[in-house]
């Protein structure tokens, strides 16, 4: 950062279960998502974006900076000892603020994992000054979090409000807190409850008055649209205070849509593969706007993490990081239109229920990846856009020269990965 240049606000907004594909700027053809189509066209869309397969683990990892084999303990538990990008960016003398989800305190009732029970982190203790967030005391305090929502704001919890909806409480707690510190920098964090199941009418929806919590798969139609008009609100209002051309916005998801929802792109058909290790449950949208400095309708094949995005806003913020240790890498120089220093791999370590045995969701799966190749530690290799399903590895001499050439760097990170570099 130049000598005397203001420090950006950023502002990184999170969908909860929305796959790339469900977006019409990258060739979805089931939802309209205009707001989010603009901010692409306005700015730069990431076409190699990657997260983890399931909610809390994404979150983990965005927050810290950090892979889940370095921090992890359990699902929906953060370490009260960890450092979020909200203690960070505070102590670099940022505004902070969430509103949204926040789950990373006592995630099970008291008849499951008793252990994990009133432990975690609180959103008092996360290094945002302000905070609205659903589902951040025991986890049967948690009420809805769509219509009639149950939220925490500032240390009150308010239980059911009648007629209301999540989003757009959470929505006007961040707007309203840029709008008061407009002059001074700030990171506004939004990690949106939509389109998470339950599958509940949204206030466009016609049986919003009468049926506003039944649960309809066919209402993450009405939940994706919704989300892409809540976003559209914080791009407006961000254009309306003044402060686009010093606010760095960043739209991301935590993993790919829920299992076996059907989205189209154009005569394709896309199952949502959450919590599978495929794309379907890990290619998520990428998107950054900062109006003057990012050029316009930018398409970027870089592969990008949940990592990458502490280090990110570190470079915009002209600061150096304090921890040489985080894996992430900062994108900023691709957001800004220059080549950077992209990745050459990313890296998912993904074991969500430690202990709890051999089913789904309990047993680790290592894997390292490119654009094209995908090495897992039992030594199955894949060329996924041949094998979008991932169900024919190749064996040690398919694939010609490429993908042996792949399988070796791959299995060099691995290696590293595995003894802790």
């Amino acid at each position: 950062m130049a000598a005397g240049e203001v420090r950006p606000n950023i502002v990184l907004i999170m969908a909860d279960d929305l796959g790339y594909e469900c977006l019409g700027c990258y060739g979805g053809t089931s939802y309209r998502t205009p707001n989010l189509d603009r901010m692409a066209s306005s700015g730069v869309r990431f076409t190699h974006a990657y997260a983890q397969p399931l909610c809390t683990p994404t979150r983990l990892q965005l927050m810290t900076g950090l892979y889940n084999q370095r921090n992890w303990r359990a699902f929906g538990f953060m370490d009260p000892k960890e450092v979020t990008f909200g203690h960070r960016m505070r102590a670099l003398g940022y505004r902070t603020v969430i509103a949204g989800k926040w789950q990373f305190y006592s995630y099970n009732p008291p008849d499951f994992e008793p252990e994990w029970r009133g432990r975690g982190m609180l959103p008092r203790d996360s290094g945002f000054e302000e905070y609205c967030l659903w589902h951040s005391l025991h986890t049967e305090d948690k009420g809805s979090r769509y219509g009639d929502p149950t939220y925490l704001v500032n240390g009150k919890l308010e239980k059911d409000v009648k007629d209301k909806y999540g989003d757009d409480i959470f929505a006007n707690f961040l707007m309203d807190f840029m709008k008061h510190h407009k002059q001074e920098p700030f990171f506004a964090y939004y990690p949106l409850a939509l389109t998470h199941g339950p599958f509940n009418p949204t206030p466009d929806s016609k049986e919003w008055t009468t049926q506003r919590l039944k649960n309809d798969r066919r209402f993450f139609h009405d939940m994706v649209e919704y989300m892409d008009k809540v976003v559209g609100r914080v791009l407006d209002k961000v254009d309306a205070l003044g402060i686009a051309d010093r606010t760095l916005v960043l739209f991301y998801s935590d993993n790919g849509t829920e299992r076996g929802m059907r989205s189209m792109m154009g005569n394709r058909v896309v199952l949502g593969g959450k919590g599978l290790t495929t794309d379907a449950g890990t290619r998520v949208p990428l998107i950054a706007r900062w109006r003057g400095r990012s050029p316009q309708g930018r398409v970027v094949n870089d592969l990008v993490d949940s990592t990458d995005f502490l280090p990110t806003m570190f470079e915009a913020a002209g600061a150096r990081l304090p921890v040489p240790t985080l894996d992430g890498r900062s994108f900023l120089p691709q957001v800004l239109g220059r080549k950077g220093s992209p990745r050459e791999w990313t890296y998912c370590w993904f074991d969500p229920r430690p202990g709890h045995g051999k089913e789904e969701f309990t047993r680790l799966v290592r894997y390292a990846r490119t654009q094209r190749y995908k090495l897992y530690d039992d030594g199955r290799l894949f060329d996924v856009p041949a094998d979008i399903l991932e169900q024919h590895p190749l064996g040690a001499a398919e694939g010609g020269a490429a993908a042996m050439e792949a399988r070796r760097k791959l299995q060099a990170v691995l290696k590293r990965m595995s003894e802790g570099r």
